[in-house]
């Protein structure tokens, strides 16, 4: 065998084996820091896993979640992307194996006797004739180049974001669900503490009236305490209204008609346990969070695409092959010699096009580019939330706990100033003021309250869920 017949089996095999044009992806490398920028802020130990609300010990925050998850309309919608992005993958993958089709026809023809072809002096070919056709037709595209497996791994790239786009999708709803919830709670409480407020704020201007009346203390002492009642009363009807809301936004969230939670605004208000939340290491909360998956799986189909389009600038091989049975009369189809076949291989390569090849590249090229700059971008942004609902959670834990030194105080004052009155030492104007220093120290802690616990909500979602 010659050294040229060698390189052309050789060249032939390199072919058929396929080569895939393109640059192949590789994960970026970004640089993400160590450690956090206050690690004292950072309990100890792993982050929270999936499922990290079932933590808070609330049954009717985890019915909530449980009835989202299967109803809501978002979700669902979700799930059909999903469902769209594997049909798309399958059909790619389907551009690797040959295509067969079969077919048959029946064909009643009739010829001109003054045509190309005489009849009219040729008796032995009938005018009018009746073709039987089975035939069954078979294509291949062979991937030389790699232009399909592109294809495939772009595929399989998009439908990898699709489902982390599903798990942000789901992971922000449990966040919207929780922090509505937490946030009805907590504003029941301090419903609670501004009506006890106001009861004590009437009997305390109810003394002061009599003693007025009976010219012990001037008319003018009573207008402090007068404008604190109404302005305990004007946030009563804030908060029915913001609890109605945060109500009707937990029904619609879950899936069902808005007024179906209404009951929950019947129920006494219970503040939820605030603890520490272990966030892990950076990686982590990286790998965690979906939507910067999706950016990575998105930068990965755009890598893949530069090698879909690079694959338009090599040769195409195709080949095309049938096979059937032709016949006058349906007796004879399915005889041997009526078989028919071709097989025809077909080259096709883009030579002259103007140069939209090259603009095709340049331009999977720029969207390469802008996947990788958004992925850098859902990278920093990643951490920069997590930093922050870090700092945020800590300093409202410290707030919290300031609140409820001060409503200890208030408490014990209370007792106190209770206990005295009771023993006659101290009159009953005395007594009701400790008794609304602890009331507004109720409602200040339950505004605190309710501020952090937003805040480890969005830690939560911070960390990725």
């Amino acid at each position: 065998m010659t050294k040229l017949s060698k390189r052309s089996l050789l060249m032939v095999a390199v072919l058929l084996a396929g080569c895939t044009v393109g640059p192949d992806y590789h994960t970026p490398k970004i640089n993400t820091g160590t450690g956090w920028s206050a690690d004292g802020f950072a309990a100890q130990g792993k982050a929270a896993q999936l499922g990290w609300w079932h933590g808070l010990h609330d049954h009717e925050l985890d019915r909530l979640i449980d009835l989202a998850l299967s109803s809501n309309p978002d979700l669902l919608a979700a799930q059909a992307r999903i469902a769209q992005a594997r049909a798309a993958r399958d059909a790619a993958l389907g551009l690797q194996a040959p295509q067969l089709q079969a077919a048959a026809s029946v064909n009643q023809l009739r010829q001109s006797e003054n045509g190309l072809m005489p009849l009219a002096e040729i008796p032995i070919i009938p005018r009018d004739a009746t073709i039987y056709d089975a035939e069954f037709d078979a294509s291949w595209e062979i991937d030389l180049f790699g232009g399909t497996r592109r294809r495939i791994e772009s595929a399989r790239a998009l439908q990898a974001a699709s489902i982390a786009s599903a798990e942000d999708l789901r992971e922000s709803l449990i966040a919207e669900i929780v922090r509505d919830y937490v946030s009805l709670r907590g504003e029941q409480v301090e419903l609670a503490a501004r009506q006890a407020s106001i009861a004590t704020l009437d009997a305390e201007i109810g003394l002061l009236r009599q003693r007025a009346a009976s010219g012990d203390v001037p008319l003018y002492t009573l207008y402090p305490l007068i404008q604190q009642r109404e302005d305990n009363a004007s946030a009563v009807p804030v908060l029915q209204a913001r609890l109605r809301a945060l109500a009707l936004s937990l029904g619609v969230l879950s899936g069902q008609l808005p007024e179906r939670e209404l009951g929950l605004l019947n129920q006494p208000g219970e503040q939820l346990v605030l603890i520490p939340i272990p966030v892990g290491e950076r990686a982590e909360v990286l790998q965690r969070r979906p939507d910067v998956r999706v950016a990575e799986r998105q930068l990965a189909a755009a890598t893949a695409d530069i090698g879909v389009a690079t694959s338009a600038w090599f040769p195409q091989l195709a080949i095309s092959a049938s096979a059937g049975y032709q016949a006058l009369g349906p007796g004879e189809l399915w005889a041997s010699t009526s078989q028919t076949g071709s097989i025809m291989p077909l080259i096709s390569w883009r030579l002259l096009d103007g140069g939209q090849i090259k603009a095709e590249i340049h331009a999977a090229k720029a969207r390469q580019a802008s996947a990788a700059q958004a992925y850098v971008k859902a990278v920093l942004g990643a951490l920069g939330d997590a930093e922050q609902s870090l700092s945020n959670y800590h300093y409202a834990l410290s707030s919290v706990a300031s609140e409820q030194a001060a409503q200890h105080a208030a408490q014990l004052d209370a007792n106190m100033a209770q206990a005295r009155f009771q023993a006659g030492d101290i009159p009953r104007q005395d007594q009701l003021a400790s008794e609304l220093v602890l009331n507004n120290a109720q409602t200040t802690l339950a505004v605190t309250y309710t501020q952090a616990a937003v805040a480890m909500v969005a830690l939560h979602q911070a960390l990725g869920g």
